[in-house]
């Protein structure tokens, strides 16, 4: 064993769902075992790939039996993708895990004393739930293990889909997409064939070289489509023929748009973005609300379950009409025009410009007067200057990022108290961090987990905390 880390452990049961959609086994001498390829309940032999003092990590290489909690992967690319990790799970296990992960992670990591968790918020929709998806080209698409057996066979390796975990030169070539709805994969699959048929050359990453880089479809709740698709270099003819075909195959397109990014990494947000047809935006709705979104806006991927996130929000909040609310890391402003007509006032904080731009330019078509937008890091922004300047509020509604909130952050939350902090978080390991830095000052009333994305391990947290 010493000699070679690369081991088979043989009859191990899986007994738990760990972080990054991994599951959890025990090893005879005592070390976990996090499998890439198991269901709680199986009992497999494991192929280990990496051996540390702690645990192992591995790969199932045979199933001795198959777990309850098992389904079938409806996609075809399944286990090779690494969108959809739990795809194999059954949904109703999918949200255990998912419950049972936030109030892991605010005992375990965070030692605060809970509440009861609520029962976590699941999707109505377990498939076709995004409103957003990118998609990449390559030159050198990734081999499934069959191809490369008959690798003498392999004409074409142009391939348009999901660049692989661990490879960042390749890309998954997909045929369907189960995450976002039609007529999304007709789109993409008709760039391909028409851009295939033309001879327009696709991206090489390594190589930095090629016509075609990416694509990127957004779909709102009201039927409006984006398509975003980023050139490597201006070929104006090729282009415009590209661009025209699509405009004339899918009139339902309500914005077309397109750049020229020559850059080393594919990020739109520094890029020039022209429109070729129709609006530079498409429209959301939530209630009575209306929400412009631009190719480089920020808005919740899962436009039903987003909703069923903020009325947690504004339910935990509970306003009575009076109060001053800070919606910190307001994006383009959702959360506060949401909870603005149970508001006397709502001032939002955000560091990205067009976020805020969106917000304010939302606010005012919306006809909302009661809320303030600012630009800025947070952890600079929110300092005592702008607590004089805006006045102590009332209600603190933060939705960080991954990360959580920066320290400096917590401390001027901490140094003005307000009675009432809504947490809104994507990571509740983060969030557990932060909420034991201000356990002396409050304590945690309410735990809501909302299932924003089905078939990932991904889970929403939002959590009540009220000055003790």
């Amino acid at each position: 064993m010493k000699k070679n880390k690369n081991i088979i452990i043989e009859n191990v049961t899986v007994i738990d769902a760990g972080a990054k959609g991994k599951s959890v086994a025990k090893a005879p001498d005592g070390r976990v075992i996090f499998i890439s390829n198991a269901v709680p309940g199986d009992v497999v032999d494991v192929q280990t790939t990496k051996k540390k003092s702690a645990y192992y990590e591995g790969q199932a290489i045979k199933y001795h039996q198959l777990s309850k909690q098992r389904v079938t992967p409806i996609c075809k690319h399944f286990g090779y993708c690494g969108g959809c990790k739990w795809q194999n799970m059954s949904y109703e296990s999918q949200l255990y895990y998912k419950q049972k992960e936030v109030e892991n992670n605010l005992v375990r990591l965070g030692r605060i004393e809970i509440p009861e968790l609520m029962p976590i918020i699941g999707s109505d929709d377990i498939y076709y739930y995004r409103n957003k998806m990118e998609f990449s080209f390559s030159d050198m698409r990734w081999l499934t293990p069959e191809e490369i057996k008959n690798a003498d066979e392999i004409e074409n390796r142009n391939g348009l889909g999901f660049h692989i975990s661990g490879a960042w030169d390749k890309v998954l070539d997909i045929d369907e997409c189960h995450l976002q709805a039609d007529p999304s994969n007709a789109i993409r699959q008709e760039i391909k064939r028409f851009a295939l048929a033309h001879n327009m050359a696709f991206y090489s990453p390594r190589q930095q070289i090629g016509f075609l880089r990416s694509i990127m479809i957004r779909i709102t709740s009201t039927d409006e489509i984006m398509l975003v698709i980023q050139f490597y270099k201006e070929d104006k003819e090729k282009r415009e023929l590209l661009l025209q075909h699509i405009a004339d195959t899918f009139p339902q397109i309500t914005s077309l748009q397109y750049c020229i990014n020559s850059k080393g990494n594919d990020a739109i947000y520094d890029q020039e973005l022209i429109c070729y047809k129709g609006k530079d935006c498409i429209y959301e709705e939530m209630e009575e609300l209306r929400f412009k979104i631009n190719a480089k806006s920020f808005y919740q991927t899962n436009s039903k379950q987003a909703y069923k996130l903020y009325e947690v929000a504004r339910n935990f909040a509970d306003l009575k009409g009076d109060e001053l609310v800070y919606d910190l890391y307001t994006g383009t402003g959702t959360i506060a025009q949401f909870v603005a007509k149970k508001a006397k006032k709502v001032v939002g904080v955000e560091a990205v410009p067009e976020a805020i731009a969106d917000a304010k330019a939302n606010a005012l078509a919306n006809g909302i007067s009661n809320v303030t937008f600012y630009v800025g890091d947070m952890k600079n922004v929110f300092n005592d200057d702008f607590i004089a300047a805006n006045g102590t509020p009332d209600v603190i509604i933060t939705d960080p990022p991954r990360d959580g909130m920066h320290k400096d952050v917590v401390a001027q939350i901490l140094q003005i108290a307000p009675e009432k902090i809504v947490y809104v978080s994507c990571n509740s390991a983060t969030q557990a961090r932060d909420l034991a830095l201000m356990d002396e000052l409050y304590k945690v009333t309410k735990v809501q987990p909302v299932d924003m994305f089905p078939q990932t391990y991904h889970v929403e947290n939002v959590v009540l905390l009220e000055r003790r």
